[in-house]
């Protein structure tokens, strides 16, 4: 398999090493102030959710499946919904109440939030630029310059943490309660919903050509090969690709409040017996 694709993208698949490095100095100074700061061991739940969310971060964005994940619409939409649905709760949720407040106290806040936008502000402006992001126009634009692309990518990721953190903060005490939760789970499936509907609606009324937006997205990996989507077995080089983006988009974000959901209730601290 990756012989073919190799075969497709010619010298395009490449391993992000500088990514690589950054992670792996986040993971060691992680290891490092969970045995300084608190009394887990490594193979504790939230250790190895953090580390895994690590590891979830490189393989979407830095490893070879990155520039794969191009060429076909729905693994483009399964990488970036794994990196904004599914990465940003992992991170937060793995990393213990003990670090978190310590950290806090080292910069002499109570409130880390406060590195993020507003959840609120964070979330509209997310799935404005999210939505943006899959019009054609737009990506021609991006496809342009490789450094306006991956600074796109990094505000969108940043937006994404801000917008988890009502509902994954590593602070249960800093998390809505359980019906605010609710409710704000509810408004993110609503507002992000556009940018799925988008792409089914293209797919079922068959605007055009549903493999439009993929020749679009092709160029970011290989530019002298912006129809090696064709090459892609069925579907990924049919309409259904397209219909496929809009409902594995819906699917993970959802995937990604349940565990969130589930997690959290895990994390919290039980109720005093009385």
């Amino acid at each position: 398999m990756i012989e073919y694709f190799q075969l497709l993208l010619g010298d395009q698949l490449e391993w992000g090493y500088p990514l690589l490095g950054f992670l792996c100095c986040i993971a060691i100074s992680y290891v490092f102030l969970v045995k300084r700061y608190t009394q887990l061991k490594l193979r504790n739940m939230k250790p190895l959710l953090f580390l895994v969310g690590l590891g979830l971060l490189y393989i979407t964005a830095g490893s070879p499946l990155a520039d794969i994940s191009q060429l076909s619409l729905s693994l483009h939409m399964t990488q970036m919904s794994v990196l904004y649905f599914l990465i940003p709760p992992i991170l937060f949720l793995g990393i213990p109440d003990q670090l978190f407040n310590h950290v806090s106290q080292v910069l002499k806040s109570n409130r880390i939030s406060k590195l993020f936008f507003a959840p609120k502000i964070a979330l509209y402006v997310f799935a404005a630029l999210f939505f943006m992001y899959h019009l054609p126009f737009v990506i021609t634009i991006l496809s342009k310059s490789a450094p306006i692309h991956s600074g796109y990518i990094f505000v969108l990721f940043l937006l994404s943490l801000g917008m988890w953190w009502p509902i994954a903060a590593p602070d249960s005490n800093q998390r809505l309660c359980r019906s605010e939760m609710k409710r704000y789970a509810f408004l993110s499936g609503i507002i992000l919903m556009p940018a799925c509907l988008w792409l089914i609606l293209l797919a079922v009324i068959d605007m055009g050509n549903s493999s439009s937006i993929s020749q679009t997205t092709a160029p970011y990996c290989s530019p002298s090969q912006a129809d090696s989507f064709s090459l892609l077995p069925f579907p990924f080089n049919t309409k259904f690709d397209q219909l496929m983006a809009g409902i594995v988009m819906l699917g993970l974000h959802k995937t990604g409040l349940m565990v969130t959901f589930k997690l959290g209730d895990k994390f919290r601290p039980s109720a005093p017996s009385s």
